[in-house]
C-alpha cells in the first residue's frame, strides 16, 4: 500500500526518529509499504519522516544501472536496504552531484557529500549489518539518514544555491504546510 509523501513544509520532515528496539510485524509492514510509495514515486529512498512516521526507519534501493562506476564496489550490498536505527560510522572523500528528494518534487541542486561512507544498521530480521558503500549508493544512505535526523537536502545548500530556489521552495512550503493542517499537523502514528 502506497503512503502520502510528505512535502516540504510539513513539520514531520523536522522530526528526529525514535530508535527501533525490536523489529515487529507492524515495522515490517511499514517497510513493505514505504518500499512500495518510494516504487511508485520513481524514488531510490524513502525515510519514515517523509510519511509522517517517526520510527528511525529508512528503505533504499538503487539498482545497479544507476551506480555507474561504483556498481561493483558495491556488489556485495543487496536491495533494497530496509535499515532499521542506521548510523553512519565513517565517511570518506567528497562528491559532487545533483540531488533531488520526493518531498522536494520539482527541486534538485548539487549537493556536497561523502563518497564513501561506513553504515550500521539492523535489518528486518533483526541482526545487525554494516557495509561500506560508494558513490550513488553512498549518497542515498547519507540522504536517507539525513531525513532521520530531521534535517532535508536543502539545509545542505548555499546562500545562493538557496536565493536561486526560493520561488520553488516557497510555494512547496505553502504546500507543505497546508497538507500538514488538514491532516492532524504530520504527526503520524507511532509503533
Amino acid at each position: 500500500m502506497s503512503e502520502s509523501i510528505r512535502i516540504f513544509g510539513d513539520p514531520a520532515l523536522r522530526r528526529k526518529a525514535r530508535p527501533v528496539v525490536e523489529v515487529t510485524p507492524e515495522l515490517l509492514a511499514l517497510a513493505q509499504d514505504m518500499l512500495d510509495t518510494m516504487y511508485a514515486a520513481d524514488g531510490v529512498g524513502l525515510a519514515a519522516e517523509q510519511i509522517g512516521r517517526t520510527e528511525s526507519l529508512c528503505v533504499i534501493d538503487v539498482p545497479p544501472d544507476a551506480q555507474g562506476n561504483d556498481a561493483p564496489l558495491n556488489a556485495g550490498v543487496a536491495m533494497p536496504m530496509v535499515m532499521f536505527n542506521p548510523k553512519i560510522l565513517e565517511r570518506e572523500g567528497s562528491q559532487r552531484g545533483s540531488e533531488g528528494c520526493l518531498s522536494f518534487p520539482g527541486v534538485s541542486a548539487h549537493v556536497t557529500r561523502a563518497r564513501t561512507v561506513t553504515v550500521e544498521w539492523m535489518g528486518p530480521n533483526g541482526k545487525h549489518y554494516q557495509a561500506r558503500v560508494h558513490g550513488l549508493l553512498a549518497r542515498a544512505v547519507q540522504h536517507e539518514t539525513d531525513h532521520l535526523e530531521g534535517v532535508v537536502f536543502t539545509d545542505k545548500l548555499s546562500p545562493a544555491q538557496i536565493l536561486l530556489l526560493k520561488g520553488k521552495l516557497a510555494k512547496l512550503k505553502r504546500r507543505g504546510s497546508g497538507s500538514a493542517k488538514k491532516d492532524g499537523g504530520g504527526e503520524g502514528s507511532a509503533t
